[in-house]
């Protein structure tokens, strides 16, 4: 009987410890996450990358048809590479100038006068608008007829283009509104500065450095991580551009115009999807178009190492 109730005691198990307990609270606690992102992310990517390599349009079966999506994405869809060609435009223009205007405007935000968090405010209103509504605003600005843009140019004898209606204004001028709303990256630029020690700038002061040399080896150096991200989301950001194209088209009934200006790649991938519903083949620009941020983003982050200069490190 003894030892028969010691061998009991011995199987029994032995009661879970605190940190397993923990750990499997985490873990329910995530559980939700977990589920939301195997059915709404994983799910449909693993489905789209699939779907790239069908004939897929909603309504008939679904064949595979191996690289046939991507050859014609190559070869056969003339209006590919105009999108293409709109989209890198825009963000080989549009990243450089908000990344140097938002710098420039936390600079300028960033002096300790009187009211200077009333003109913070101002300058940050406009990146929390509406984005149609902005968009709407700015078709009215730029009306070559009655916008006041072209208005205020007159008063200096300048002519002013048809810019929505002008193939070769409509990009430079979506840029231009772009640059009226950096108010977003201007808070992350402003946060960063006020995080550069004063000592800093007053050791360098005293060793007889002017103020661009000042911003240039102080001010640089310890904001290039938040330019650094900065410049990665507005590069991500620009690829993904689509309401401005759909919105602000010269002629409504045709999306990207005139003369298909305003065809960025995501709004001629839109087309293909719901317009003509080849679905295959907007999956397979849609995965295209994941490589070709993926690859500038990878190269973005090699070169990073050469300019970007973390506290602790060697900025490498």
């Amino acid at each position: 009987m003894n030892t028969t109730a010691h061998s009991g005691s011995k199987r029994r198990k032995k009661p879970m410890s605190l940190e397993r307990k923990e750990e499997l609270q985490g873990y329910l606690f995530v559980l939700p996450w977990i589920i939301g992102f195997l059915l709404f992310t994983a799910g449909p990517l693993l489905f789209s990358f699939y779907v790239s390599f069908t004939n897929y349009d909603f309504t008939s079966q679904m064949d595979f048809v191996g690289l046939r999506n991507y050859k014609y994405m190559f070869h056969g869809d003339p209006l590919f590479w105009v999108s293409l060609k709109n989209t890198l435009f825009y963000v080989v223009l549009m990243v450089p100038l908000t990344t140097f205007a938002s710098i420039a405007l936390a600079s300028i935000l960033n002096q300790k006068i009187p009211g200077i968090r009333v003109f913070r405010t101002i300058y940050y209103l406009p990146s929390v608008l509406s984005g149609v509504g902005v968009y709407m605003l700015w078709m009215e600005l730029l009306s070559p007829d009655t916008g006041i843009v072209n208005l205020v140019l007159s008063w200096f004898g300048i002519t002013g283009p048809g810019w929505m209606f002008d193939p070769n204004w409509t990009k430079p001028a979506i840029v231009m509104m772009k640059m009226w709303s950096v108010g977003g990256g201007m808070l992350m630029y402003l946060a960063a500065l006020q995080g550069v020690p004063e000592q800093l700038y007053e050791a360098a002061e005293i060793d007889g450095a002017g103020s661009l040399r000042r911003f240039w080896h102080i001010t640089m150096p310890l904001i290039s991580p938040v330019i650094f991200f900065e410049v990665i989301t507005t590069f991500i950001s620009g690829f993904q551009i689509f309401q401005e194209g759909y919105v602000m088209s010269s002629d409504p009934t045709t999306p990207g115009s005139p003369m298909n200006s305003l065809l960025f790649f995501n709004l001629h991938m839109y087309l293909k999807a719901f317009k003509v519903f080849q679905m295959g083949y907007a999956s397979a620009m849609a995965w295209f178009l994941f490589v070709v941020v993926l690859f500038i983003t990878m190269i973005n982050m090699w070169v990073s190492k050469y300019w970007v200069h973390y506290e602790g490190g060697d900025g490498r």
